[in-house]
């Protein structure tokens, strides 16, 4: 049976899921475009902009496994139905800001609960239970390759409003997009109706939430897994949040930060693709090592050499393919270790590591371009730890592999 065939049944689940992953990535990833620009026209520093999407960050990784837990009770439906009300209300307070406060609530505190509710662990979570185990990992990179494209679109638009219009126009044209994600969230709901599968032998089952996190941070795997992921944060939110401010310090295009980060996005959806596919083959632990062990490689060469039109976009493509691979491999690598119940919240418990290293990206760089006015002691710090994250998980999922992966039907 074709992949096609397997997936037909469940394909407006699995295309909500992508498109409401897709806006609300895509489009938060692309608020370091308006940050020169809204900082000087409302009055506030970099890093109390960059303290903002701290808080963001944050709020996102402390509320995912609040948002894991509630969909068990309640249902994917009506958490990511609230969690899009949240964005598109965020936006509209970070659009009409006069000052410190509605940046604080509207990108920060609301974007960020939002995000909890329909991002990564949400998405993969409901892409894991719409599909049989033999397609899952090959469908959650899929899901995730499609998330991608929001960055794709969603930088290139506000790079063109912010330089015809304004920034405040470039937002409310993000306010427009964010409305897509309620009949997006309402198709990906459908999930809510599809049973569990029965239950296996790693399977955490019928346990309490409390027992649950118990259960998993009593795994070595998962928690090495979850201080590695920390890396993983630091080093993309420092991309999304500073990549913009870095070029224009450079003398280079603005427009060339839009572009990277489209290329960004493009190149994500093959690298998705292709995580998911091997996550099915071969070790996830491994593989995300081996990604962040590259990226590291990848940031040290960009920022050591003279920035570049031509390096800055090979250095987006090469960033981007290795950027969301890690969700299918995280998200695959908990249901191999705890089953489907839980995962959300799971998945959401090892996404606080990766929020506290966004919260270092994004406000440390801030504070260190502040003081230092230069961002070169930001990137060795983020190179020095991602090769040391990437090295100790490959090393230890070697040495202790999780259960074989699943291998694909034909």
């Amino acid at each position: 049976m074709s992949l096609l065939q397997i997936l037909r049944p469940t394909l407006p689940i699995l295309i909500g899921a992508s498109m409401m992953l897709t806006l609300s990535m895509g489009l938060r990833q692309s608020f370091g475009i308006f940050m020169q620009p809204l900082t000087h026209d409302i009055g506030i520093s970099v890093s109390q902009f960059t303290l903002a999407l701290a808080v963001q960050n944050l709020a996102w990784g402390f509320l995912q496994p609040v948002a894991g837990a509630m969909t068990v009770r309640y249902g994917f439906r009506p958490i990511m139905i609230v969690g899009s009300v949240m964005y598109i209300v965020g936006l509209v307070l970070m659009a009409t800001a006069q000052g410190m406060i509605p940046i604080l609530i509207g990108a920060g505190v609301l974007i960020g609960t939002s995000l909890a509710c329909t991002a990564n662990a949400i998405a993969m979570s409901v892409s894991a239970r719409a599909v049989p185990a033999t397609v899952r990992s090959t469908v959650m990179g899929i899901v995730s390759a499609a998330g991608s494209l929001g960055a794709l679109m969603a930088a290139p638009m506000g790079q063109l409003l912010n330089e015809g219009f304004g920034w405040r126009v470039g937002v409310a044209g993000f306010v427009i997009l964010s409305l897509f994600m309620l009949p997006a969230a309402w198709y990906a709901g459908r999930a809510d109706k599809i049973p569990l599968p029965p239950k296996s032998a790693e399977d955490i089952g019928d346990a309490s939430a409390a027992t649950a996190a118990k259960i998993a941070f009593g795994n070595a795997s998962f928690v090495v897994m979850t201080l590695a992921y920390f890396v993983c944060g630091m080093q993309l939110v420092f991309l999304t949040t500073h990549l913009p401010s870095y070029l224009l310090i450079c003398g280079l295009d603005p427009m060339l930060s839009a572009q990277t980060l489209g290329m960004i996005g493009g190149f994500n959806v093959l690298g998705s693709l292709f995580f998911g596919w091997a996550g099915q083959r071969w070790n996830k632990l491994a593989l995300l090592g081996m990604i962040y062990i590259l990226r590291s490689m990848a940031l040290a060469w960009y920022f050591m050499l003279p920035a570049t039109p031509g390096s800055t976009l090979l250095f987006g493509a090469i960033m981007g393919f290795l950027w969301m691979g890690v969700g299918p491999l995280v998200a695959g690598a908990v249901v191999e270790m705890f089953g489907l119940k839980w995962q959300a919240m799971i998945q959401g418990l090892a996404f606080m590591s990766h929020q506290l290293g966004s919260f270092l990206g994004a406000y440390g760089g801030g504070l260190i371009y502040d003081s230092l006015g230069s961002y070169t002691m930001a990137w060795r710090i983020g190179v020095a730890l991602g090769l040391a994250g990437g090295i100790i998980q490959v090393a230890f999922a070697l040495i202790r592999p999780s259960q074989p992966p699943l291998v694909a039907v034909r």
